[in-house]
């Protein structure tokens, strides 16, 4: 552990130029792939359902656009300015989590309603209320550093966190999406680490709310067919454990080099969301063992270099919505990854900067540009 402590602390020496060069081109580098892949695994489903192969295409680049205007915008911010907003941002947040719950702006797709219409993209609020949660925990958890001088250790001062999320959480079951509920919930825990509280209280707080995500989800016969095909996909290999059955048939068919860009057939109708969840399995099939390398690596080589600028910072603030931000994408990359390998039930988490949506790319590289700027 001291070995990795040790190289963050290398790497935190190294120019805030360099870093932030190194930390763009690799995010730049991974947002090609996506396009390419998206295009690749999507243009069969593209031309059958819409009649137009190109349609997630140009879909992806407009969204790619966007992201790298919405990358600009986050390094140009103030992150002073910024921070002295984090409560008016949370609030936003969390009415138009209130907002997509209602009919007629709330968008439902497959018993979910959880995006609101803007044109061609459809904006998932969720998605920013884990940001801004993590700008506005950063803040608080800083002043309370500064207040305590210190190490914290007061739980019960935390109450108006635990009480914020709490509400943001309950918001976004309602629509339902626990997946994101989960990963947001343990952003927080590593932030709370972060800020300096005991291990031993994170990972209290963490076994206490196992009961209540049991009960969340079995309670629900859609997430319980999950957990079920998760440990036993093949006792029903054509309905609930469909998904994970045929991402590892792609997975282990790409072999070392695989079949080559554009030659996948799970995605022929076989692998559902080949083009946004399960898009690593179809990089897998079609690049092989080389390819998901690749991609893993780029994805290790920008979490390093994050949790580097991480190091290297002295005000709290700056460090803890970095350790935030990084924590946020590199959960959602394991996630994405565990579930493409059958490690995990799935969650239907895309894959950062790779995978199809219009609000996930544009946050995501808002949330890069942030961290650009606080480097």
């Amino acid at each position: 552990m001291k070995n990795w402590y040790y190289l963050f602390c290398d790497l935190s020496n190294v120019d805030s130029k360099i870093l932030r060069r190194r930390i763009f081109f690799t995010v730049l580098l991974l947002v090609c792939i996506g396009i390419v892949m998206v295009y690749s695994s999507s243009f069969p489903y593209a031309e059958h359902s819409i009649g137009n192969s190109e349609y997630f295409l140009v879909r992806q680049v407009i969204f790619s656009f966007l992201g790298l205007i919405a990358l600009f915008v986050g390094y140009s911010l103030d992150p002073e300015l910024l921070r002295r907003s984090s409560r008016w941002l949370m609030l936003f947040s969390l009415i138009l989590l209130g907002l997509v719950l209602v009919p007629g702006i709330g968008q439902q797709v497959g018993g979910a309603r959880r995006w609101i219409r803007l044109g061609l993209l459809n904006f998932q609020p969720s998605e920013m209320a884990q940001l801004v949660l993590l700008i506005y925990a950063s803040d608080f958890f800083a002043r309370k550093i500064r207040e305590r001088r210190g190490i914290l250790t007061d739980l019960a001062s935390m109450f108006p966190v635990f009480l914020i999320f709490g509400i943001m959480a309950g918001l976004i079951l309602l629509e339902p999406d626990l997946g994101t509920t989960t990963v947001s919930a343990a952003a927080l825990f590593c932030l709370m680490w972060g800020a300096g509280f005991r291990l031993s209280y994170v990972i209290s707080l963490f076994l206490i709310s196992l009961p209540l995500v049991s009960v969340l989800v079995f309670s629900s016969p859609y997430r319980k067919r999950r957990i079920l095909a998760f440990l036993n996909p093949w006792a029903d290999p054509q309905n609930a454990g469909f998904q994970i059955i045929q991402s590892q048939i792609a997975l282990g068919s790409g072999g070392w080099f695989g079949k080559g860009l554009g030659k996948s057939i799970q995605k022929l109708f076989y692998l559902p969301a080949a083009h946004t969840d399960f898009i690593f399995a179809v990089i897998g099939e079609e690049l092989g063992f080389i390819g998901t390398f690749l991609v893993l690596s780029l994805f290790f080589y920008l979490f390093v270099q994050g949790f580097a600028a991480m190091v290297r910072q002295k005000d709290p603030y700056r460090k803890l919505l970095i350790l935030g931000i990084m924590s946020l994408l590199c959960l959602e990359t394991i996630i994405n990854l565990g579930v493409n390998l059958g490690l995990l039930p799935p969650k239907g988490l895309p894959l950062p900067f790779i995978s199809y949506g219009g609000s996930a790319q544009i946050i995501n590289m808002f949330a890069i540009g942030l961290v650009l700027r606080l480097v």
